[in-house]
Order: C-alpha cells, then sequence, then structure tokens
C-alpha cells in the first residue's frame, strides 16, 4: 500500500475542491442567466418577480432553488479550501497563483451574497443592507463615495437593486467564472510542479569509486 502523507492527501483534497468550485460557479451562472429572463430589477418588482418565477414560470423554483445553493455553497467550499489548501503545506512560489486566487475566488463568493441581499426586495434583505450600509458610510475617505455607488446617490429604491443587479450579474459573475478557471489551472499546475519525480544523478559522488 503507497504511503500517502497528509499533505499530500490535502493538496489532493484542495484540487477536488477546485473542481466543485468551477462546478458550482458556473450552475450559479447559468441558472443566473436563466432567472435573468424574467426578474425584474425594481423596487417593489423584484419581490413579485421571484415569487412569480418560483409559481408559474416551468421548473422555476428548481432553477430559483439551484442558484441559491450553488451560491451558499461556493462561498462555503471556498473557504474549506483555503483551509486545505494550508493543511497541504504549500508555501512556496510554484504556489503564489492558486493562492492568491483562490483567495479571490472566497472574497468574489462573498460579494456575490452580499450584492444578492436586496435584489429579492423583502423586509429581511432591505433592513440588512440599511445596516450594512451604515457600516459602509463609516469607512474613512472613500466611504461616501461607496454609498453613493451602491444606492445611486439618493436612498435606497430602484436605481440601488439596478446598481447592485449589474455588479452581481455583470462584474461578480464574470469574474468569478474566470477566477474559478484560473485557480483550477494553477491549482494542477502547481500540484504537477510538486509531484515530479526526480532525476535520477548521473554524476559520480565524491568518495565513492567509479566502476
Amino acid at each position: 500500500m503507497p504511503n500517502l502523507s497528509y499533505p499530500l492527501i490535502f493538496r489532493r483534497a484542495a484540487t477536488i475542491l477546485a473542481v466543485v468550485t468551477l462546478t458550482l460557479t458556473l450552475t450559479a451562472g447559468t441558472t443566473g442567466v436563466l432567472l435573468a429572463f424574467y426578474y425584474e430589477p425594481a423596487a417593489g418588482r423584484a419581490y413579485n418577480s421571484l415569487e412569480s418565477i418560483a409559481s408559474e414560470v416551468t421548473n422555476g423554483q428548481i432553477i430559483l432553488s439551484l442558484h441559491h445553493l450553488a451560491g451558499h455553497g461556493l462561498i462555503a467550499v471556498a473557504l474549506i479550501e483555503i483551509i486545505v489548501m494550508f493543511l497541504g503545506r504549500r508555501f512556496n512560489s510554484s504556489w503564489i497563483a492558486a493562492w492568491l486566487s483562490g483567495i479571490l475566488v472566497a472574497l468574489n463568493a462573498i460579494g456575490l451574497g452580499w450584492t444578492a441581499m436586496i435584489l429579492g426586495w423583502d423586509q429581511i434583505g432591505y433592513w440588512r443592507f440599511r445596516i450594512e450600509l451604515g457600516t459602509i458610510e463609516a469607512i474613512p475617505v472613500i466611504g461616501d463615495s461607496l454609498r453613493n455607488i451602491l444606492t445611486g446617490g439618493g436612498s435606497v429604491n430602484t436605481t440601488t437593486v439596478e446598481h447592485l443587479y449589474a455588479i452581481h450579474s455583470y462584474l461578480l459573475s464574470g469574474s468569478a467564472v474566470l477566477l474559478a478557471i484560473v485557480h483550477l489551472t494553477s491549482l494542477v499546475y502547481a500540484s504537477r510542479l510538486s509531484t515530479e519525480p526526480i532525476a535520477p544523478q548521473t554524476e559520480p559522488v565524491l568518495g565513492r569509486a567509479v566502476n
């Protein structure tokens, strides 16, 4: 039986989790495109459009559930993978791209979840967004600018939903797919480098007779 060290097991687990991350990203993106045909990014109508998707559109409830599960699962898997990579004990230069892309995937997934909170236009999402918007305003120097970008310069209304929908659907979703592909590619490449066999020694060793 081959003797597998724990770091090697964790590195292989990280590769599997990277595949899962890419699968969840593509699932969330595909279902998001399908939902976009019926979703209305407007205050008051966003909630009704999601209710219509769930009750009137064929397989709408399944698509909506898959989108939510893929989004939440992406956050969990991305964070778990960072822990697994750390336990794999790979901190050399060949793993820099895998580390950076993995961290960016996790941050991107959190950003997708955060921008989605107001898109349903329900009571929980609305008031949670208002509370967190106050935290953003408190950031020195850039707080007010960030608030204006998110809300459109006014109160939380249709413009806010449109801005967050654009950030969620175009900026973050597109970058999530790209980062997931880069992460998996760099992780496989780094793993191959770390497991390449050492070339046999062809030069004579000092202190030994040469036959």
